[in-house]
């Protein structure tokens, strides 16, 4: 693990709700000094209960830690972001957990923060909110995006030592803009279908039959619906213009079924479900091709290129190590990806 120079990793969580409570959790149970800062009271005391140290003031949380986890709301996390860049020393790394990534990347850098700031979303998470609904273990083989910048690969490279190694994550060095297309389809456009099945359910004058026959389908398919409006609202909106893309994305592909139903064309309709059906068999047992990439600390450009490379194939890394004056990355990336 990345230690600081007397042996102890001194972290603080800012925002503890499902996300951030769940790495204040995990920091705590790995036997890391940690301390959380929550806005809200209550959650600050729900915290302590838990045998958790936390701080009344969010500059008393941050002072003299090595890491610091930003947490809360989309709409606040920039302005976090300064109150807790000013706070803190400069050699202090920062991450966020946002779901969304390329406007705080923008916004880290017209502030001179990149070298020390990586943007970071992982890709986990329920559909209740809260530190009452946080888990130590949720991040365990969970994908976590890391948003490396071209001056920031130290600070990316201390990060991903804690990520895999402390939480058990893979993870996934992606460009800020990159991550944000790929996670319109694979998270926040389900997010908009999953309200569209429930909210026709709702509306419909046989809603209580549909809801006593409701199964694995239903429920599977609309379970992101439960998830906390603000938050679902703060997400969308956030990434509105690569949401709305991928959103005529998946009408083309529901017109070409809608199409083959109408017209009666069954194996049309078989086609495009032997079609989609390749993409759920691809998420169980994904077989991933591991090598071990090194570079010399210095040939930066390289690195970035491998790296954001890398997570734009599908790939991610199980480990990152850096040893005299070469950095050594264990990577996992799918077989028909190129190298």
């Amino acid at each position: 693990m990345v230690l600081t120079a007397d042996g102890r990793l001194r972290v603080a969580v800012v925002g503890t709700g499902l996300i951030g409570g769940s790495v204040l959790l995990r920091l705590h149970a790995c036997g890391l000094d940690v301390t959380g800062w929550d806005p809200d009271e209550q959650t600050r005391r729900q915290a302590r209960l838990a045998g958790v140290p936390t701080a009344e003031r969010l500059v008393d949380a941050v002072a003299d830690r090595d890491v610091v986890f930003l947490g809360g709301p989309l709409p606040t996390l920039p302005a976090t972001l300064v109150e807790v860049a000013t706070a803190t020393g400069e050699e202090c790394l920062l991450t966020d957990v946002g779901s969304t990534k390329a406007a705080l990347a923008a916004f880290a850098a017209q502030r001179g923060l990149t070298r020390r700031f990586v943007p970071g979303h992982p890709m986990a998470g329920a559909d209740r909110a809260g530190l009452a609904a946080a888990l130590p273990d949720l991040f365990a083989g969970a994908s976590w995006v890391l948003c490396p910048a071209p001056d920031g690969l130290a600070a990316f490279r201390r990060l991903a030592t804690l990520l895999t190694e402390v939480f058990a994550a893979r993870v996934v060095p992606m460009a800020a803009d990159r991550h944000d297309a790929v996670v319109a389809l694979a998270s926040h456009v389900p997010h908009l279908l999953a309200g569209a099945l429930a909210g026709a359910a709702q509306r419909s004058p046989l809603s209580d039959a549909v809801l006593t026959l409701a199964a694995g389908s239903f429920r599977d398919g609309t379970r992101v619906a439960g998830t906390p409006p603000q938050r679902t609202v703060n997400m969308l909106r956030g990434n509105r213009d690569e949401v709305l893309a991928a959103l005529t994305e998946v009408t083309a592909f529901l017109d070409e079924l809608a199409g083959a139903l109408r017209s009666g064309d069954g194996d049309r309709l078989a086609d495009r479900y032997v079609e989609a059906g390749a993409a759920r068999a691809a998420l169980v047992g994904r077989p991933y091709d591991q090598q071990v990439r090194s570079f010399p600390v210095g040939e930066e450009r390289a690195e970035l290129d491998w790296l954001c490379g890398l997570g734009a194939a599908g790939g991610h890394l199980s480990a990152c190590q850096v040893r005299g004056g070469t950095v050594y990355y264990t990577a996992h990336r799918p077989p028909t990806a190129r190298a």
